[in-house]
């Protein structure tokens, strides 16, 4: 049987609050913080305890996680004057599931390690779908020992769990992964605008690609959702633009040039700048129809 933790968790976002939910619902008891209390609410209602900062969610955990918007978030939450390694006792564990900064999760690391605790960065992907129904993929990088101390709980979150390497190493895999996401949301958009143009019933022609070679899960979910004009955020785009500037961080720091991520970064801060950067990726396939003077219709309801 699993132990049951004492787990502080910070960041109760889209994906966030699903993830934490599962951890409560396998046992395990949960202290949590967020800057906005009102969205803690579902976990305090089944129990779970409040913290009025990071340092105090540690103050007696076993592991403390947390899953923020960007980097900065993560070094203050984590590194802060009252971050997490503030309160984490000794022998307890930080475990950042935000896609972050590979050197940032080094860095954490090296001061963990100075506190008699261990760190993991441990990203995750799927979106919220993935998270609500716990089958989240969740690279993690760090040491070996904190991966098989919290494996149980990544089981709890996700159904593909892979222990990647060293510190910084989660990361490194989530920013591979991104770089692969931003072609395939190329390619969904570019798709079902090519085949609107080309006069054909979108909806029947999607429930043929997703059977074939061109299927995938970003089709089925995402196509979807594109068809129906639905660009509620199972990822927003603000976000992905911070993911894809780690990506180019990374590229320059290896001397690899990979243009797709580039063109990728471009049109999605271009919707940024009209004030789109809320909306899910998806909503990518306006963007596309705008640079052709076309544009996007509803096909399903």
């Amino acid at each position: 049987m699993a132990e049951k933790l004492r787990i502080g968790w910070i960041g109760t976002g889209v994906m966030g609050l699903s993830m934490a939910g599962h951890l409560q619902d396998a046992g395990h008891s949960l202290t949590v913080y967020n800057r906005t209390r009102a969205k803690a609410d579902p976990l305090l209602a089944k129990g779970a305890q409040w913290a009025d900062t990071p340092r105090q969610a540690a103050a007696n955990a076993d592991v403390v996680f947390t899953i923020v918007g960007y980097p900065q978030d993560v070094e203050s939450v984590i590194l802060g004057e009252e971050g997490v390694l503030q309160g984490l006792p000794s022998g307890g564990i930080v475990c950042d599931m935000s896609t972050s900064s590979p050197s940032l999760a080094e860095r954490i690391a090296e001061a963990a390690l100075l506190q008699s605790c261990l760190s993991l960065d441990a990203p995750v992907t799927g979106g919220d779908v993935g998270a609500r129904n716990a089958t989240l993929s969740i690279f993690v990088g760090g040491d070996k020992d904190g991966y098989e101390r919290l494996e149980s709980c990544f089981k709890s979150m996700g159904k593909n769990i892979l222990h990647c390497g060293g510190p910084g190493f989660g990361q490194k895999a989530k920013l591979a992964n991104q770089v692969a996401i931003a072609g395939v949301m190329f390619s969904v958009c570019e798709s079902c605008l090519f085949a609107q143009e080309a006069g054909l019933d979108v909806v029947q022609w999607l429930e043929l690609v997703v059977m074939g070679a061109a299927g995938s899960k970003a089709m089925d979910t995402l196509g979807r959702r594109i068809l129906k004009n639905d660009f509620a955020p199972g990822f927003f785009i603000n976000h992905f633009i911070k993911d894809l500037g780690l990506c180019l961080e990374e590229c320059r720091r290896m001397q690899i040039v990979l243009p797709g991520i580039g063109l990728a970064e471009e049109l999605y801060r271009s919707m940024q700048a009209r004030g789109q950067g809320n909306l899910g990726t998806q909503a990518l396939i306006d963007c596309l129809a705008s640079l052709s003077g076309k544009h996007w219709q509803q096909h399903s309801s």
